[in-house]
């Protein structure tokens, strides 16, 4: 499957973006899906995952009640939706699939776990 995000920008602090990845090759449906992010300088952090069931998880608590993932099966395409934005939310944010049979249960917030990769589109906020 390959992925490809979309949807990044400058924002101001309080705004909204919402990020989109798109699948092609393969049934997003088939994956359990995550939505991860880079600060420079920092590791790599799991924000939101998403499993075909309707199962998500916030993975990260400091965006929990402001960022929402979900997924658009008609259009092969996972959201993350991202409200209230602020400074420390600016960072690059990748789009991940773990491999086909892996095991959804839980909030996988491990990059290690998750085999493809979009490039990734970049949020800041100032």
């Amino acid at each position: 499957v390959q992925l490809v995000e979309s949807g990044g920008g400058s924002v101001q602090t309080g705004g909204s973006l919402r990020l989109s990845c798109v699948a092609s090759g393969d049934t997003i449906g088939r994956y359990c899906m995550g939505w991860f992010r880079q600060a420079p300088g920092k590791e790599r952090e799991g924000v939101a995952t998403f499993y075909s069931d309707g199962t998500s998880y916030v993975c990260a608590d400091s965006v929990k009640g402001r960022f929402t993932i979900s997924q658009g099966n008609a259009e092969n395409t996972l959201y993350l939706q991202m409200n209230s934005l602020k400074s420390e939310d600016t960072a690059m944010y990748f789009c991940a699939a773990r491999g086909l049979g892996a095991d959804c249960s839980g909030p996988r917030r491990s990059s290690a776990e998750y085999v493809y990769w979009g490039q990734g589109t970049q949020v800041t906020v100032s």
